[in-house]
């Protein structure tokens, strides 16, 4: 069977979540339907990451298996004819070797956290971005984001529900990045490793945006990573700012 992998964007708020499951609606769900219309053998795809209820993707990537041979684009607007019309869509596609896995072969993952600090609400970038209501300070956010450069144990930014073997992760990289926003700030942080723990992302979100608001000062998140206690990490912010942006493999899929 001819494997293809595709780089999916979606809006994360319709669904509980990437993976298909018993009942509620699911982005696997929904693209395995299309695929399905396609080609009824299609057994289940495989993803990069299982992104959580209501957390968004501009650059996931998953393979699925089908019986005959198609073009990649014909492939990709077929597929989203038939992912029409929920916010849903296949922004590249290309064939790939069969022993290429959209989760195991995957070096890394790099995800995105928007927080818009305004008073007023959000109306264009509502569901898009986590707005908080007071000004936050940068600098102090990048101080505290440093403590969580390299391998750690994340045990303290890890959901209870985490099915992870071990809490020992290496974040690569956060950089945090300020934009002007009408009456207030755009705040971006970019966060890239290999794999995360569970709401690991969102848990550094939230912890960051007490240093900003000026709550924590910026050593108290190394004082809360040496804890590794759950109870020792700030509030968990919500999924509306995440956005899984990119997966990084040895060779491209998508750059022929």
């Amino acid at each position: 069977m001819p494997r293809y992998a595709m780089r999916i964007e979606y809006d994360g708020r319709p669904f509980a979540g990437w993976q298909r499951q018993d009942g509620p609606d699911s982005v696997q769900q929904r693209l395995e339907e299309a695929l399905r219309a396609l080609d009824p053998t299609v057994p289940s795809i495989a993803a990069a990451g299982r992104t959580d209820a209501g957390v968004h993707a501009t650059g996931q990537v998953a393979h699925a298996d089908l019986s005959k041979d198609w073009s990649a684009f014909r492939l990709s607007e077929a597929v989203n004819w038939h992912l029409k019309p929920m916010p849903i869509a296949v922004t590249a596609c290309a064939p790939v070797d069969d022993d290429w896995h959209a989760r195991f072969s995957a070096l890394e993952r790099r995800y995105t956290f928007r927080i818009i600090a305004r008073r007023a609400p959000l109306t264009l970038d509502a569901g898009q971005a986590w707005r908080v209501i007071g000004p936050l300070n940068v600098d102090a956010m990048r101080e505290g984001a440093k403590h969580l450069i390299g391998l750690h144990d994340f045990t303290t930014f890890r959901a209870s529900i985490c099915q992870a073997k071990s809490p020992v992760k290496t974040l690569d990289e956060i950089t945090i990045e300020e934009a002007p926003y009408p009456g207030g700030q755009d705040i971006r942080l970019h966060i890239r490793a290999r794999s995360f723990l569970h709401n690991q992302v969102r848990s550094i979100a939230g912890t960051l945006e007490r240093v900003g608001a000026g709550s924590w000062p910026p050593d108290r998140v190394a004082e809360a990573l040496a804890a590794r206690n759950r109870a020792a990490c700030g509030p968990v912010s919500p999924p509306d700012g995440l956005v899984l942006t990119g997966v990084g493999y040895e060779a491209d899929p998508f750059v022929s």
